[in-house]
């Protein structure tokens, strides 16, 4: 599920996955980006989907048991489930991941659906928690890059939170202390990009995700 869908806390229940392996049907592959808040992660990734239409980049769609908001349309942002629908879907391992972020409150990414995406020929691209992240590299293996975007620092990570002023004094120091504990999972991803320069960071994942695609169309050939 995508990172933005999942502000629950300390007390996130790390991801489930499916327990068949990951080897999906499909022409396209799997970018995996994770990282502390605040440490620019979204901002690079919606750069390089909106600047870059020639990797044929997809967010995965997930599934939530919550109602749709405003001009959300099934199918598009999410794909809506009742709580009961998403318990079955559970009991019959149809999902890569998911959590329940409140009672009967769930979201999850579909086995089926990454599968479809990677069948039209998208490269499709998980925003996800550092769990999350680890997990789905292991279920899809070579098949997937992951990618951990890093902050300089914990200090400068502190400036950027307090300068966003969004965050009360409380807030900013439980994410804090979340991006230490954070930090700790980085070297079991792929690929570390520090973000102490944000469009050399650009440039420098372009290139990591460019190079990874391209590998993989030569060894398709």
């Amino acid at each position: 599920m995508q990172e933005n869908n999942q502000q629950n806390g300390d007390n996130t229940v790390a991801p489930l996955l499916g327990k068949d392996g990951g080897r999906p049907s499909g022409r396209g592959q799997l970018l995996i980006f994770s990282a502390p808040s605040g440490s620019g992660k979204s901002t690079i990734v919606n750069w390089l989907m909106k600047e870059h239409p020639e990797l044929s980049l997809a967010f995965s769609i997930s599934c939530t048991s919550r109602p749709p908001r405003g001009t959300e349309q099934n199918g598009v942002e999410y794909f809506f489930l009742s709580a009961e629908e998403f318990r079955q879907r559970i009991e019959k391992d149809e999902f890569l991941e998911y959590e329940e972020v409140y009672k009967n409150r769930y979201y999850g990414t579909l086995k089926q659906q990454v599968d479809n995406q990677l069948g039209k020929g998208q490269n499709v691209v998980f925003d996800v928690d550092v769990k999350g992240g680890v997990n789905i590299k292991k279920f899809y293996g070579e098949r997937a890059l992951s990618i951990f975007i890093q902050p300089p620092s914990i200090d400068e990570l502190r400036r950027r939170l307090v300068g966003r002023a969004t965050d009360t004094p409380e807030v900013i120091e439980d994410r804090l202390a979340k991006a230490s504990y954070e930090l700790t999972f980085a070297p079991k991803f792929d690929k570390i990009v520090i973000n102490d320069d944000l469009e050399k960071a650009k440039q420098e994942t372009f290139k990591l995700v460019s190079d990874f695609l391209d590998a993989h169309k030569h060894t398709k050939g």
